[in-house]
């Protein structure tokens, strides 16, 4: 696949230029009053003298595997990169970078190259600069100073390429609050990730079980070297997690005591300073919690900056709560005499009952249509395997198994995921989506014998028999007509955004295009778009009237299409 196209998707981490120019301009006289704190966090250095250290030597096994004493970084077949690291914080960084260094590096210039493309104008990234100078002087104060040392450890691998930006651990340190800060920009809560978790008559066997999609989008190259992290740290419970490299929060996570973490955004408001990065509050989960009881308190204690729902899934109590958290208010919400859980992008528990931002999320966005599509599919699907999980989290229909296109972002597949996860926290079993999306095969690791003498005797990772085999749409007409699609959207954008109208699409790719993926609603209005844009007001109207018979994804993209066609009538 085209790894330049972009498509509406790529909206998530798209620095809107209205909103962002105008936050800046305003931050520009706010940073002459702060300038002290600027300074102060520009210059901190985290204290690594209590910590030894030994420079990790890389044996380079070959082209996918390398080692460093018991450490080590390897790619299976699936395509997943698979990380084991021990030690002290400092170590922890030191060996994570040491054995990561090239995906790291390749990580963040595809991250900063995002930002580059989206803010081009040489001036207005030095205003950016200052901006995250500005917004994140407070986050080293609300950091844990170990896991400071570890970041510190970690950037001394990073590139040198992006020095300008900021100094390497600071860097670190920002690219850990990139999710938060993408969302606090934005008053984004259009992160479409999806979870549900159940237990007792809703599961096999009984056990808890709990799926996630992490619909974390910022291309696809910068979902090509998934990340599967094994940690055992010197102080707390060893974990795995699955990110990306050069990352040591966690999104989507267990322990070895079968405490289990997953993060969903909800309703933001947009606050004046970073604080905690919502994946280092998890990572601190994973790290120290045995119960829920420790979880929640570990949350409570931290101040966050953005709004989220943290999924915590335990094998002790043998249920899962939520734990919703955002700047000024705090909830937790489970479920009684019930063995399901749902989980969107909406907040349920009582402390949230009145919060207009969150009762605005459920009018307005597909976070609602997503839940309702869980409940239904869990009616469909009694007592969930992790085989039904997976079947669960790769649906691409909408309610009542309508067809609403492919990519549409009211579906619990969106076609966009980072990666999916499905845990069973009381035998220690976690599968790992591979790529395309969470199409591919779920690979199987069993923490019992990662984290034992047993993990390295038959020379690899997962535990292969329990794999959980690929979707058939993979290999299906569909999903390539589907990939078309998407790099034809991205010609049609390119011509939407075209100034000079030198861009001109035949009749034949226009009906091709929409052809390749004819319930989705996008294909339609980005057409009219273009017409509308070359004054052909006819046909633009046409795909406008179109694009509102189909099911579009929120109430204020619903909005946009019906301002378009008012003024296409005007015109007419």
């Amino acid at each position: 696949m085209n790894k330049t196209m972009m498509t509406h998707k790529e909206n998530y981490f798209t620095l809107k230029k209205i909103s962002l120019y105008s936050v800046l301009v305003f931050i520009l006289f706010q940073i002459s009053l702060v300038s002290c704190g600027i300074s102060k966090s520009v210059r901190h250095i985290p204290d690594i003298e209590s910590y030894s250290l030994e420079i990790p030597k890389v044996d380079k096994v070959n082209d996918s595997t390398f080692t460093y004493q018991q450490n080590y970084l390897t790619k299976n077949k699936q395509q997943l990169w698979e990380l084991y690291i021990k030690g002290n914080p400092l170590q922890l960084g030191y060996n994570n970078g040491a054995l990561t260094q090239s995906l790291m590096q390749h990580q963040e210039k595809i991250f900063f190259s995002k930002i580059e493309g989206f803010v081009p104008s040489k001036f207005k990234q030095k205003l950016l600069r200052g901006f995250l100078k500005w917004y994140n002087r407070k986050m080293y104060l609300n950091v844990r100073e170990d896991y400071q040392a570890e970041l510190y450890g970690l950037s001394q691998y990073s590139s040198d390429q992006y020095d300008f930006i900021a100094p390497k651990y600071l860097r670190n340190l920002y690219l850990h609050g990139a999710h938060d800060i993408g969302h606090a920009l934005q008053d984004l809560a259009m992160v479409g990730c999806s979870s549900l978790a159940v237990w007792d008559e809703n599961s096999e066997n009984g056990d808890l079980l709990i799926g996630r999609n992490f619909d974390f989008y910022v291309g696809d190259d910068f979902a090509e070297n998934k990340l599967v992290e094994f940690v055992e740290p010197e102080e707390g419970i060893p974990y795995m997690s699955v990110s990306w490299p050069g990352m040591i929060g966690v999104v989507s996570g267990m322990n070895k005591k079968g405490i289990t973490v997953t993060i969903n955004a909800g309703k933001s408001k947009i606050p004046l300073t970073a604080k905690t990065p919502i994946s280092l509050v998890a990572r601190e989960i994973l790290q120290f919690a045995g119960n829920i009881e420790e979880a929640v308190a570990i949350a409570r204690k931290r101040k966050v900056f953005v709004s989220e729902s943290v999924m915590i899934g335990s094998a002790a109590e043998k249920k899962a709560i939520l734990i919703e958290v955002s700047p000024k208010n705090f909830g937790v919400y489970e479920v009684y005499n019930s063995g399901r859980l749902f989980c969107t992008n909406h907040f349920q528990s009582e402390a949230y009952k009145n919060d207009k931002r969150n009762r605005k999320q459920i009018a307005e966005s597909h976070s609602q249509y997503r839940y309702e599509k869980l409940q239904e599919l869990l009616q469909e699907n009694e007592k969930l395997s992790p085989a039904k999980m997976a079947a669960i989290l790769r649906d691409r229909s909408g309610l009542k198994d309508k067809s609403i296109g492919y990519g549409n972002e009211k579906a619990i597949n969106q076609l966009i995921a980072h990666h999916a996860v499905i845990f069973s926290p009381e035998k220690r079993l976690v599968w790992v989506s591979s790529d395309p999306y969470q199409l591919g095969e779920f690979v199987c690791y069993d923490l019992n014998e990662i984290f034992s003498d047993k993990r390295m005797k038959n020379g690899e990772l997962a535990a292969s028999s329990l794999n959980i085999p690929k979707d058939l749409f993979v290999d299906s007409q569909e999903f390539e007509n589907y990939k078309v699609y998407r790099l034809m959207d991205a010609e049609i954008n390119n011509a939407i955004r075209d100034k000079k109208k030198e861009i001109l699409l035949t009749n034949d790719f226009i009906q091709n295009y929409q052809s390749l993926n004819p319930d989705f609603w996008q294909g339609y209005y980005h057409t009219g778009k273009y017409y509308y844009k070359r004054k052909e007001f006819r046909n633009a109207k046409d795909h406008f009237e179109k694009a509102l018979t189909k099911e579009i994804t929120t109430i204020p993209d619903k909005k946009s299409v019906e301002k378009y066609l008012k003024k296409t009538l005007k015109r007419l």
